[in-house]
């Protein structure tokens, strides 16, 4: 992969963007205007964690946290097996698994009492364990387009106004009304035909309220919960072709209207009546920006949001591997996060089969955190136990600070080919009884 540059774009884009207080147009993809002002702060609670301990993590789907029996089996494999964290979902998709929260409990636990809690449940379970356990949260994926939520109060239905929407529909959908069934109908249907490009459907970064509802999920899991870190999922555009909502080209507009000539200025609102890209078509580079820049901001937001509630947690994200193709089609700079001091640890999701590749992307993203940490991000679930244990040695020789298994869920299945492939993988790449990390409680 090769590393980005720090060449300047044109003067005009950056002296906009910088008066609008957007990302530095100017900078490169791995630069932020957002700079970290409890950076001291930051290294202290990663200290306490202690760093020195390597991370051996699961991502763990909320599919295994639906009964006790799995939760139990879940924290006894990792204990077993040589792990030391588990970075478990519990906001799949605009869903809740725990108690007490605004979103609407899973359909996946209504054959369990009431008071079961699995969050709760697997912090219980994981500390006496040693073991740390992450809420793994999707920040804008909040819902599938092939199986829309059956409850009501899903914010899909409540607010659909804050759902990203492609350029390709943009135009129809301007036509329907948010509170329609057929405005969400519509979009699902288009992004059930784009299966192997989007993931379904996402709430917008710009759109404020959307912003501030996903913030406030994050601050009652911070709050409410003895948590070891906040894991950031989807925190990114479906693809640079987002976000072409009513409510985000306007946020746009108020952004950029009054830093441009009045006579442009009339000529854009005149062509608006007709025309509804006409701000993002005019000015490209800033409505780039723009969209980089309030993801970046919501990811800033999420930061303070852990950091105020429970200062030694961790917040760590997943992200594309590459930082370039990250930054250029999903508008996620991951880069810049780290260098601003938002994220802890980069969790590179490098799920190529091929040994090479892997070992670029994680010696990129290596070079790329400077001194944050990183968790390389291992596809577990596409490779045989003796090619996931060499990527394990590939991402220590490059001086990875952990490692990450994708899945848990997908490596005890029954359908597995090798039942015992957690344990394989514990016996070569681990000790089984690792040294029980500071921070568990």
């Amino acid at each position: 992969m090769s590393f980005v540059g720090r060449e300047p774009r044109a003067r005009a884009a950056a002296a906009l963007a910088i008066a609008i207080g957007l990302l530095a147009s100017a900078r490169s993809p791995h630069a932020s205007a957002f700079a970290s002002s409890d950076a001291s702060a930051d290294k202290a609670a990663f200290a306490s964690q202690d760093a020195k301990v390597e991370t051996r993590a699961l991502w763990v789907l909320r599919t295994s946290l639906t009964t006790p029996d799995h939760i139990a089996a879940l924290v006894r494999s990792a204990r077993d097996n040589g792990f030391n964290t588990l970075l478990v979902q519990v906001r799949g998709r605009g869903d809740a698994y725990y108690l007490g929260s605004v979103e609407p409990r899973p359909a996946e636990l209504l054959r369990q009492p009431d008071t079961f809690d699995p969050l709760e449940s697997v912090l219980e379970a994981g500390h006496a364990a040693g073991l740390r356990v992450h809420a793994w949260v999707n920040v804008n994926l909040i819902s599938s387009a092939t199986d829309l939520p059956a409850a009501r109060e899903h914010v899909v239905y409540r607010h659909a106004a804050w759902l990203m929407v492609p350029r390709d529909i943009a135009q129809e959908l301007a036509t329907i009304e948010p509170e329609s069934p057929a405005y969400v109908g519509k979009l699902a249907r288009w992004t059930r035909a784009q299966p192997n490009e989007i993931e379904g459907l996402y709430t917008s970064p710009i759109v404020t309220e959307a912003a501030d509802y996903t913030d406030s999920i994050v601050r009652d899991l911070a709050h409410r919960y003895a948590v070891d870190g906040i894991h950031l999922d989807y925190a990114r555009y479906p693809s640079d072709r987002f976000d072409y909502s009513r409510p985000a080209i306007r946020a746009f507009r108020s952004a950029v209207r009054e830093s441009i000539p009045a006579a442009t200025r009339r000529t854009l609102d005149a062509e608006e009546a007709v025309d509804l890209f006409a701000y993002p078509d005019a000015l490209p580079d800033e409505w780039r920006s723009f969209r980089i820049a309030r993801m970046t901001a919501l990811v800033s937001r999420l930061h303070a949001t852990v950091k105020r509630e429970r200062p030694d947690a961790l917040v760590t994200a997943a992200v594309a591997p590459d930082m370039h193709d990250a930054f250029q089609h999903r508008l996620q700079d991951w880069g810049g996060w780290l260098e601003a001091g938002l994220i802890d640890a980069i969790c590179p999701m490098a799920y190529t089969t091929e040994p090479a590749k892997f070992a670029e992307q994680i010696a990129a993203a290596r070079e790329a955190a400077g001194t944050r940490a990183v968790w390389a991000g291992i596809g577990a679930y596409r490779l045989p136990a003796r090619e996931t244990i060499d990527n394990i040695q590939t991402a220590r020789r490059l001086g990875a600070d952990g490692v990450i298994l994708f899945s848990y869920d997908s490596l005890v299945n029954a359908r597995q080919t090798s039942p015992d492939y957690l344990s394989v993988v514990g016996r070569a790449a681990f000790t089984t009884t690792p040294p029980a990390p500071a921070g568990s409680r």
